[in-house]
């Protein structure tokens, strides 16, 4: 993939306009942040981004074709988002396994290579019902990371995590850039986080707006 584009994407809620007319493309190999306070539109744009939901008016591109991601994904795609379902009862390691067996595309080395490099241990046979919750979200990452997607959307990705962590992730998420994946960043704060970004938007008043770093 080497772009992904909104073309005048608008979504509207119960008449309440959480964003209009966005138009954006994302090229390949980017790392790009969305910022801005509670209520925003900014997990929202990445439900839509990620085929979650459909805009109310506007469509999106992939490579200049037209798609809808509601009823076919055309790529891969990465997702961290708030309230991501865990197998609790499971371990870290047999909940990516699980997941793995939806597409077949990895393999039990990458699974264990992906869990060390968020953070967590391979071995580690403590159920997921027992982890921290920086635990659990560096597994939520490693769900993300796995399969290599083309279009990685992270939703706080540091919520929860300490310094060494977030270093640790944001490492990872250059290297996916570097693989020629898009990423996507929204959080609510800039420091650490968009160190890595080439580009920064946010939403105001409805609509995307860059900012100036």
């Amino acid at each position: 993939m080497k772009s992904y584009t909104l073309k005048n994407v608008t979504k509207i809620i119960s008449d309440n306009v959480i964003f209009e007319n966005i138009n954006i493309s994302f090229e390949s190999g980017k790392i790009y942040g969305l910022i801005g306070g509670n209520g925003s539109g900014k997990t929202m744009l990445i439900r839509v981004m990620a085929g979650l939901i459909k805009p109310t008016e506007g469509y999106i591109e992939i490579d200049g074709q037209k798609c809808d991601l509601t009823k076919k994904k055309n790529i891969d795609i990465g997702v961290v988002i708030e309230n991501i379902s865990l197998y609790h009862e499971m371990t870290g390691v047999d909940n990516l396994k699980f997941l793995a067996s939806i597409n077949k595309k990895v393999d039990k080395n990458r699974i264990e290579e992906i869990i060390e490099q968020v953070g967590l241990d391979p071995k580690d046979k403590k159920k997921v019902r027992k982890y921290s919750l920086g635990m659990k979200q560096k597994l939520t990452l490693a769900q993300c990371f796995m399969e290599y997607p083309d279009l990685i959307l992270l939703d706080e990705p540091t919520n929860a995590l300490d310094e060494e962590s977030t270093v640790r992730i944001l490492d990872i998420i250059r290297s996916h850039a570097e693989k020629g994946a898009i990423v996507l960043i929204v959080s609510h704060i800039k420091d650490d986080i968009f160190s890595v970004c080439d580009k920064i938007y946010t939403i105001r008043e409805k609509h995307l707006c860059e900012v100036e770093q």
